[in-house]
């Protein structure tokens, strides 16, 4: 039973990551109805250079995410004004062979930085764990989690109490009525985009020191982020939140119990059961597209 436990609060510990890391995700979806597939990679340019700054200038991996936020923020808002801009009124498809493209532009460009090889940030908590009676809580997870914790309120409390955050959500919920109001709602999609990028600083930054990373790496990472937008509901932050803490539970009794070589099938699971039990996720709900022949 302790065992038992013991993983499930592993589990929870290592969603609440992947909450972070899905939030832009699925943001940059509701808002602009764009599937960023280069996600997973930015998410690993983030971790790279969170490696960089703590091998040569020794900043921890949580402080380091003061300097990766807003430099991905900043290279999400020139993504956005170079690429995805020219795809905006496009259908779904065009964004992910888009986004595909700069994915593997990003991948070619990690390599030859940093060489193809693996990598880790180990901060000197990083074999470190609490004991709570019989159970025993690793550090590391534990300070990612509550770091993810305190930047998804920043961007929870950024999009209900700014009236930059107001503005996404009205583009978001209807796109028409916010241009009658007076939104401009092409430089609010720039605006989503580039937060949505920003939190692969973040959730990059701690994911460097959760996971040993490779170029490579961001095909699985964008298969388990998928797996957890489609598990909550495309757009919902919500649903991103509670499907990540799912994933990331199933993912460890996965490891505890049955072995750690289908931890990475969990995701792919998720998906295809969603996709036929309720394509709309947990916390999405259903459209309806009525034709009308003439």
């Amino acid at each position: 039973m302790t065992n038992f436990v013991q993983t499930i609060i592993q589990g929870l510990l290592l969603g609440g990551v992947y909450a972070l890391a899905a939030s832009g995700l699925t943001l940059v979806f509701g808002v602009m109805n764009v599937i960023n597939v280069a996600h997973g990679a930015l998410l690993i340019l983030a971790a790279y250079i969170t490696w960089q700054l703590w091998l040569h200038a020794g900043i921890d991996p949580l402080l380091a995410i003061l300097i990766t936020t807003p430099a991905m923020f900043a290279l999400g808002w020139l993504i956005y004004r170079l690429t995805i801009q020219r795809i905006r009124n496009a259908p779904a498809s065009m964004s992910v062979l888009l986004t595909f493209a700069i994915a593997l532009i990003i991948e070619g460009s990690i390599g030859l930085a940093w060489k193809g090889v693996f990598r880790a940030v180990t901060p000197s908590y990083f074999d470190e764990s609490f004991k709570i009676g019989p159970i025993y809580v690793p550090t590391a997870r534990l300070y990612a989690c509550a770091t993810a914790a305190v930047v998804l309120v920043a961007l929870w409390l950024m999009l209900t109490r700014t009236w930059a955050g107001r503005a996404i959500r009205a583009a978001s919920q209807n796109p028409q009525g916010a241009m009658l109001m007076g939104i401009d709602t092409a430089s609010v999609a720039a605006l989503a985009f580039a937060v949505g990028v920003a939190t692969t600083g973040a959730g990059g930054s701690l994911i460097s020191v959760l996971y040993p990373f490779f170029p490579a790496s961001h095909y699985q990472w964008i298969s388990r982020l998928l797996g957890i937008i489609v598990l909550g509901g495309m757009g919902s932050l919500a649903g991103a939140t509670i499907g990540a803490l799912l994933i990331g539970t199933g993912e460890t009794l996965t490891t505890a119990y049955i072995s750690p070589q289908w931890q990475t099938a969990v995701a792919y699971v998720v998906i295809f059961a969603v996709l036929l039990l309720r394509p709309q996720g947990l916390f999405g709900s259903r459209t309806r597209e009525d034709v009308a022949t003439a």
